[in-house]
């Protein structure tokens, strides 16, 4: 294709893209589908006669004080768990951008500036919002997040056969703004910064860059040694940068972007990995997925979902309070809005056309799947207000009710073009070449 002729904005993906994606995806519903119980579990506890015991052990402190790491039960599971999380998402940008389809500009552009416009406009929409009321403008980052394990639960609920470019479009877009909303946390939910833990924690981080680039095969191929040798200089650069004041989930993402994408081969020259030859982030990635997914994130719901509503005088009251309107607003509007109004701007002041395959409707869909917002969302909501505090109360219901009206509306819509994306899932399935490889450099060949 020449340069002069027009590209497509979401376009198909190649096909060992298309497995991988649904590969993660696969795990991925999995684990939300966990996280929608756990969360659900919270909400029945926290509001049974038995709240107390739930409110008791969610507040119980363990650990090192000397080492600033005597915490809470639910502290534990927003730094320490979610670290795990982060850890994938690092893996996973990395991977994107490395070998990954969105290793072309021309691809990354559309998803990465929608992430923008879906953190951008929400934000707005909240503090318009919350003008008037400067105790609750802190809270402007809560409806910024895309939670991806609860909305690939929504679709598998649902049965959707949404074409694989707009899965990776929802994939990367919910990584990207999972890594804008860290961004956000580290500069604007950290109050006091210890320069010198913060220059210590670069000590095992480089240690951890080192020998995971340098033995890639190694770590690889033995599960015990990245238990042994890479988790404790992992879990050493966690507690360095919880003690340095940031958050400690940016260690996680940190720690991610360490490891090595491309696997060595012949001649010891990096090359791309593929399906049957992974690298070690890819590796990692197939690892930790499971621990991720099926125990960390359900686990940090659990703890941070549990909210007293109070009945329907709570609610009443929760929807008086400008935190709530601000979310729900900000999740529901301000996400699609935000993501379509961008992606639309991409193809009016560029050469780029939405893909002949899907409409607008469809990028309607995914921008109201992308409301969806949870995990991330909950651990924003603890930074900005302190937790049982009434604006943190409101804020958790905010994000529940937002998060299950925005899935209600995208079931509407996607289900409704099901038919549609059936015909384009078939097509999919055969894009292989004529002799039934793959082609693995569809976008971008390898210079020879």
């Amino acid at each position: 294709m020449s340069s002069s002729q027009p590209r497509n904005v979401l376009g198909r993906s190649s096909y060992p893209e298309h497995l991988r994606i649904g590969e993660i995806l696969r795990k991925e519903t999995v684990g939300g589908i966990l996280l929608i119980i756990a969360a659900a579990l919270a909400l029945v506890w926290a509001n049974s006669p038995f709240a107390d015991s739930y409110f008791a052990l969610r507040d119980f402190e363990f650990g090192y004080e000397p080492w600033h790491l005597k915490l809470s039960v639910g502290h534990w599971a927003a730094d320490g768990l979610l670290a795990i999380f982060f850890f994938l998402v690092g893996l996973e940008l990395k991977r994107e951008f490395v070998a990954g389809d969105l290793r072309n500009p021309a691809r990354a552009i559309v998803p990465v500036a929608a992430a923008a416009g879906g953190v951008i406009v929400p934000a707005l929409i909240y503090v318009a919002v919350n003008l008037t009321s400067p105790e609750t403008i802190r809270g402007w980052a809560i409806p910024t997040a895309t939670d991806i394990a609860f909305a690939v639960a929504v679709l598998a609920v649902i049965s959707s056969h949404l074409p694989s470019a707009l899965r990776i479009f929802l994939l990367t877009l919910a990584v990207v703004d999972d890594l804008i909303a860290i961004a956000i946390i580290a500069f604007f939910y950290t109050e006091e910064v210890e320069f010198t833990f913060l220059l210590l924690t670069l000590i095992p981080l480089a240690l951890f860059a080192f020998l995971a680039q340098k033995n890639p095969k190694f770590f690889g191929k033995n599960t015990s040694a990245a238990w042994f040798i890479l988790l404790p200089i992992g879990f050493a650069t966690w507690a360095l940068m919880h003690a340095s004041g940031v958050h400690a989930t940016v260690a996680g993402v940190l720690l991610g972007f360490m490891v090595p994408v491309l696997r060595i081969g012949k001649g010891g020259k990096s090359v791309l990995p593929r399906p049957n030859k992974p690298g070690l982030a890819e590796t990692f990635e197939h690892r930790f997925r499971p621990l991720s997914a099926g125990i960390a994130v359900p686990v940090f719901a659990f703890f941070s979902a549990g909210v007293a509503i109070g009945g329907v005088e709570g609610l009443i009251s929760a929807f008086s309070d400008p935190v709530t309107v601000g979310i729900v607003l900000g999740l529901v509007l301000g996400k699609p809005i935000g993501i379509l109004l961008t992606t639309w701007t991409i193809t009016k002041t560029t050469k780029a056309t939405l893909d002949p395959d899907l409409k607008w409707v469809d990028l309607l869909g995914v921008g109201l799947l992308a409301g969806v917002g949870f995990t991330v969302s909950l651990l924003v909501n603890d930074l900005s207000f302190e937790q049982g505090s009434e604006h943190n109360d409101h804020a958790k219901v905010a994000i529940l009710v937002a998060s299950l009206l925005a899935a209600l509306l995208a079931t509407v819509l996607l289900r409704s073009r099901n038919k549609r994306y059936r015909r384009i899932e078939e097509a999919e399935k055969v894009d292989a070449d004529d002799d039934g490889i793959p082609d693995l450099f569809e976008d971008n060949p390898p210079r020879r």
